[in-house]
């Protein structure tokens, strides 16, 4: 597979300043160590890599002293780390590295949020910025496919998702025993190991449940009575399983408490191969009838990237009112509003009526496959 070049590059090198730290956050298999390896590839200064993973590291940083690592560091522009989170310590260490080697530049990665940046958030407040590597998104592989290859591999990105390795295969027999394996062996084993979660069918089967309610609120009661678990547990796991880049959360928005729902939550997965590996189910579109969850989960997702990707403000959220009228998708940015809807085949409903008298300002546009490149920043 040729290189795709991957967006948030630019970004790390313009935050990669002496006395500074980068953190890099993502699911296993996404591509941080190339990314690792190619940012050091091209710095100009002198480079050093390790990895948190492997047994000398460790050891080579286990004495946390300005000595030992003034003999280690000095003269060396940019540190990467790799598999971070395995350090014992990590924050203190890359505190003290930053703080006391002249003119060093690090750059860490991990592939979970709760636990590198639990180990090395608080001691690098003011000192280090963070960073999410998802799956390629489509504004990346379009480096490699133009208009009319994009369109003709939407089904496969709405199956597979576009996990590297997965997007580099041809056979989609390797790519569903890719998938198996990224769930069974990264994604749940990450968090069994870290939160010492001890029952991994429950994590499945909640997972399962997500699954099938994508684009549908989420009911933490409902799903902890159907797996003999409390609501605070479903939350728990839930929570955990974001910090892991499985899923995210959509809150609802809402500024008149008395019509519009408030406190509830629809959860999306970070990658639609994922999803569709949790229920064993990569039939064609065109036999499921799960299309339209899996087309807004996949636009969703896209737009995630995009934000991230360009370091984007603005927050997003899915809009009801207890009447039932709802949007898929509102995006709030400087104080604007942007309202969409997501519809896999060609219909065109008019904006609620609700929503268009609450927020006269917003903006209403339906995204279907016609119009839907220009939504992923196409």
């Amino acid at each position: 597979m040729e290189i795709i070049n991957r967006l948030l590059k630019d970004k790390i090198v313009e935050r990669l300043q002496p006395g500074k730290a980068v953190l890099l956050f993502g699911a296993r298999r996404v591509g941080k160590t190339v990314l690792l390896k190619d940012i050091l590839g091209s710095f100009p200064g002198r480079t050093m890599l390790l990895n948190g993973e492997d047994y000398d590291t460790l050891l080579l940083l286990k004495e946390r002293s300005i000595a030992n690592y003034s003999h280690l560091f000095g003269g060396v522009d940019l540190l990467a780390i790799d598999e971070a989170q395995s350090i014992p310590d990590i924050g203190m260490k890359l505190k003290l590295i930053v703080d006391e080697i002249p003119g060093i530049r690090v750059l860490a990665s991990g592939s979970s949020s709760f636990d590198l940046l639990n180990r090395a958030g608080e001691p690098l407040v003011g000192r280090s910025t963070q960073f999410i590597l998802s799956p390629f998104s489509q504004q990346e592989l379009s480096q490699k496919e133009d208009s009319l290859t994009v369109r003709r591999n939407l089904e496969l990105r709405m199956l597979y998702g576009a996990y590297p390795e997965v997007v580099a295969m041809d056979d989609t027999e390797q790519k569903i025993d890719y998938l198996r394996d990224i769930v069974g062996a990264y994604l749940l084993k990450d968090i069994l190991a870290v939160d010492g979660i001890k029952n991994s069918e429950k994590m499945r089967e909640l997972l399962r449940m997500i699954a099938f309610q994508v684009g549908n609120e989420v009911s933490y009661d409902e799903i902890g009575s159907a797996l003999g678990m409390s609501k605070n547990t479903v939350e728990r796991y839930l929570d955990l399983l974001s910090k892991v880049f499985v899923v995210f959360r959509l809150g609802a928005y809402a500024n008149n408490l008395r019509k519009e729902v408030s406190k509830a939550g629809k959860w999306y997965f970070c990658d639609n191969g994922i999803r569709n590996s949790i229920i064993s189910d990569f039939r064609p579109l065109s036999i499921r009838q799960d299309a339209g969850a899996l087309w807004e989960n996949y636009l969703i997702s896209e737009r995630f990237k995009v934000k991230g990707n360009y370091a984007r403000a603005g927050n997003m959220y899915f809009w009801r009112t207890f009447s039932q009228q709802e949007v898929d998708l509102v995006e709030v940015e400087n104080g604007s509003l942007q309202a969409f809807e997501f519809k896999w085949g060609s219909k065109m409903p008019a904006v609620p009526s609700q929503f268009i008298s609450s927020y006269p300002d917003a903006s209403y546009s339906v995204i279907n496959r016609d119009n839907y490149l220009n939504f992923i920043g196409l």
